[in-house]
């Protein structure tokens, strides 16, 4: 009888084990959004949550990935910086994130690689003050987050002949600028939609765009040399699914705008906004690219941030889209 009752107890125990292995994990900060599967091995696509990753929503809604032969999920971070520590980690095979971003994590893992450029914007990060400030040299703390936002303050601030010394950056999520904004606890920050609206919202102004003072960025698509050695006609097919994708978001604006809603929670107004003020569209990274990225490698090494300078020239795959027999999409 004890001998049955210990076997009925350690049927129990493996009961509940099963049925706790078939929950759904909890993600920390991410969102899975699976798309319409196709055949082989899943492939993660690591990407933000603003409307920049339009065309990765759209090539989900509209099935592109299947269409090409792909089993990709998407899978959601609070911002692209995290994305690429998940590529480092080897949860994600492929991200998305801006080049200025990326170039500084390259010291912490030299084996990214940065394949193509799938969009481009001066004009979707802003300035934002407080209303009090009518003169920039007036401004003493600034919000970044760490990366684009950090670089296109520092060059701001420069273009209006400021020593960033003299200013003090606050590191904060992109969610807690604006209220900083608004209490005062902050003068000015410049980030990517929607948080520049959110400051209006709040009672701030938007004084100029980046492309104002020279300063454009790009998002990349990054994988590593690892997984490339492996799955380089997987990398090819991701590539002309984004270039197809990039192209719809440009001529189909509002149904990338409900393809980023349904994925994402942004509000369609956004996204509308977003394809108005940012150049999507899939190419090579060309030889000026990547000597404007070596300049951001010395900044990067200015601020001490960093041990040694960002090896762009090894990081990233110059030509390498164009270079791919079905590179053009």
């Amino acid at each position: 009888m004890e001998a049955r009752a210990r076997r009925r107890r350690l049927a129990g125990v493996i009961s509940i084990i099963t049925a706790l292995c078939t929950l759904p994990a909890c993600g920390s900060g991410t969102t899975d959004s699976a798309g319409a599967a196709g055949s082989g091995p899943e492939i993660r696509i690591g990407v933000g949550v603003d409307a920049a990753y339009a065309p990765l929503f759209l090539a989900d809604s509209r099935g592109l990935w299947k269409k090409h032969g792909l089993n990709v999920k998407l899978v959601q971070f609070g911002t692209g910086g995290q994305a690429i520590d998940a590529l480092t980690a080897g949860t994600v095979n492929l991200a998305g994130n801006s080049d200025v971003t990326t170039i500084g994590k390259l010291p912490q893992d030299p084996g990214l690689r940065a394949l193509l450029v799938y969009e481009e914007s001066g004009r979707y990060l802003k300035v934002v003050t407080r209303p009090a400030i009518s003169d920039p040299s007036k401004i003493r703390k600034m919000a970044i987050v760490p990366g684009l936002s950090e670089l296109a303050a520092t060059r701001f601030l420069e273009s209006r002949h400021i020593d960033p010394k003299s200013v003090r950056f606050v590191t904060a999520d992109p969610p807690e600028i604006p209220a900083l904004l608004q209490k005062g606890d902050v003068d000015a920050y410049v980030l990517w939609e929607p948080w520049p609206g959110k400051g209006v919202a709040l009672g701030g102004k938007v004084l100029e765009d980046t492309g104002s003072y020279g300063l454009v960025y790009q998002h990349w698509l990054i994988s590593t040399q690892k997984w490339l050695d492996g799955d380089k006609d997987t990398a090819q097919k991701v590539a002309q699914t984004l270039a197809e994708a990039a192209r719809l978001t440009e001529s189909d604006p509002d149904g990338a705008a409900k393809a980023t809603e349904k994925a994402a929670k942004i509000p369609t107004s956004q996204t509308l906004t977003a394809v108005k003020e940012i150049d999507y569209g899939v190419r090579g990274i060309t030889a000026a690219d990547v000597r404007s990225y070596a300049k951001t490698a010395d900044w990067y090494l200015g601020t001490g941030k960093v041990k040694s300078k960002p090896d762009v020239t090894t990081g990233v795959l110059q030509n390498w889209y164009t270079g791919q027999p079905k590179g053009t999409g």
